[in-house]
């Protein structure tokens, strides 16, 4: 379901930034962010790029593109 939400020009602008760098529409830059700081927010231990490194395996793992490991 969306919602409309107002936000800051800075905000929106930045996201628009990011968003063109990453490949990102400035709605998805600004979800990523938020999903990023839920995720910090729940795990203040876990530095950034873990968690980046995390959502990127999940990803990965959905789209197939792992290959399990075979030891020796």
């Amino acid at each position: 379901m969306a919602t409309s939400i107002k936000l800051s020009d800075t905000i929106v602008n930045d996201a628009k930034r990011y968003g063109k760098v990453y490949s990102r529409s400035t709605p998805k830059q600004i979800e990523y962010w938020a999903n990023i700081g839920k995720i910090t927010e729940e795990n203040p231990d876990l530095p950034y790029n873990f968690i980046k490194d995390i959502l990127l395996a999940k990803s990965e793992l959905t789209d197939n593109q792992v290959v399990p490991y075979k030891f020796g």
